[in-house]
């Protein structure tokens, strides 16, 4: 294989060695891992399954979850299930089987390199043989394939546009995320400019000024007028965006107190791996906190000397009245988490110790989005932004977007905080705390 002795085949080589090896070991991997998780939804399913008290009865249990396990082994072309055999976990062949499939494909990927090194050096004998230019002809190559790959660069940022774009634009279901949604386009669209203009300049440079036997290189050390220029201008259009973003930031955070006092207020609260959410009472104010108050009954240490807190209703998903701001207070229990619903363009660190506040405003119900994109099981749904463990992915919450009607609907159905159990624990630290103050007071008085 002496064509490797050639730079330019030795780089596409090693480059296509390291990236086809890296593919088949990656799928490999993921269809393992997606395959186990198949079968332990099944096994978890089978896990459902009342056992009788005869031994027949169990028997029969016992064959139907084999074949429930062996028939979700079997779908997909791929299976590769993972099984436990004394504790030891062992891989499907099939996995084996995958790895050497790609391994062939990345042999056969070189071999064509191979192939493509010789016909290559069989030119250049040819043309030297011929008494022809051995070089520049290389030069002339590797200028027309600048074009080539500037062109299928430039289609491709078009076809990801094209075809990608709408997904990552979907309308802003809130009032500030028309703001959000502007400031983005504007910062995409300066952004795609000078990408187009910059790869244009680049790979024409490389064509225009490829080696010729008439022209020689000419060494240019400086030009200030060059510096100025692409200093100047990159640093003006970026203090033009972060400027921008800047003041769009200070108009959605910066809420007056009148808008304040005006707007829905509830508590949000993360841990791992869960959102808690808090609506208030009649009275339309949060209880106040203090983690020193946790105990297994008061999750959350809500402190029920402040009787705002008496009124206090938990709600399973978080249900927003359409066109009514909303104020959310958010706090963490344990460590960092994000608040964070794409659709409304609303994100906001939950730390822990600490109250962080974000207040928007729904424009869109529920049953208009689903209308809008056709899709009647869509549902807004309020994640975790930050990767706070292992079960990180499992901390979503429906958001619904209702109208008011609904919305006090709901709310009614809505259990209180302060249950019976929770009164009876309060009034117990009540008494136990006078109690203390009664003891205090006596031997004050003795000393």
């Amino acid at each position: 294989m002496g064509f490797i002795k050639n730079s330019n085949l030795k780089i596409v080589f090693l480059l296509t060695l390291v990236i086809s090896i890296s593919l088949p070991v990656t799928v490999a991997f993921a269809q393992q891992a997606d395959t186990s998780s198949q079968v332990t939804d099944t096994a978890a399913t089978v896990g459902d399954v009342a056992v009788p008290a005869d031994t027949s009865a169990a028997s029969d249990t016992t064959a139907v979850a084999t074949d429930s396990v062996a028939a979700t082994s079997s779908v997909g072309a791929t299976p590769t299930a993972t099984t436990q055999e004394e504790g030891k976990v062992s891989l499907d062949p099939q996995v084996y089987t995958n790895f050497f499939y790609y391994l062939l494909i990345v042999f056969l990927v070189c071999v064509l390199v191979a192939v493509v090194g010789k016909i290559v050096q069989v030119y250049e004998l040819t043309r030297r043989m011929n008494g022809r230019d051995t070089t520049y002809y290389l030069y002339n190559l590797h200028a027309n394939l600048f074009l080539v790959c500037l062109v299928v660069g430039l289609y491709g940022v078009y076809w990801s546009y094209a075809h990608h774009g709408a997904q990552s634009m979907r309308d802003a279901a809130t009032e500030h995320g028309v703001r959000i949604d502007t400031m983005f386009m504007i910062t995409t669209v300066i952004t795609t400019i000078v990408l187009v203009l910059t790869h244009i300049g680049l790979f024409g440079f490389a064509f225009k000024y490829r080696a010729t036997p008439s022209r020689k290189a000419y060494f240019y050390p400086h030009n200030n007028t060059i510096e100025k220029v692409w200093t100047i201008v990159p640093a003006v259009v970026l203090t033009v965006l972060v400027l921008f973003g800047f003041f769009t930031w200070r108009s959605i955070t910066n809420v007056s107190e009148e808008d304040q006092k005006n707007a829905l207020h509830i508590e949000v609260i993360g841990e791992q791996f869960a959102w808690t959410v808090r609506y208030p009472g009649r009275d339309g104010q949060i209880g106040e906190r203090n983690y020193r108050l946790t105990t297994p009954l008061n999750s959350l240490g809500i402190d029920f000397n402040d009787k705002t807190a008496w009124d206090d209703q938990l709600g399973g998903e978080i249900v927003l009245p359409v066109n009514k701001p909303v104020r959310v207070q958010i706090s963490s229990k344990d460590i960092l988490h994000s608040f964070y619903i794409p659709d409304f363009r609303v994100q906001m660190n939950a730390v822990p110790g600490m109250k962080t506040y974000f207040q928007f405003t729904p424009t869109v119900t529920t049953e208009e989005m689903r209308d809008k994109l056709g899709d009647y099981n869509y549902n807004f749904v309020m994640l975790c932004a930050k990767i706070c463990g292992g079960g990180h992915y499992n901390m979503q919450k429906t958001v619904r977007v209702v109208t008011e009607e609904e919305y006090q609907a709901w709310l009614n159905e809505q259990p209180y905080f302060f249950t019976e159990d929770l009164r009876k624990e309060f009034q117990a630290s009540q008494v136990s705390s006078e109690e203390e103050v009664a003891e205090k007071k006596l031997l004050a008085n003795a000393n």
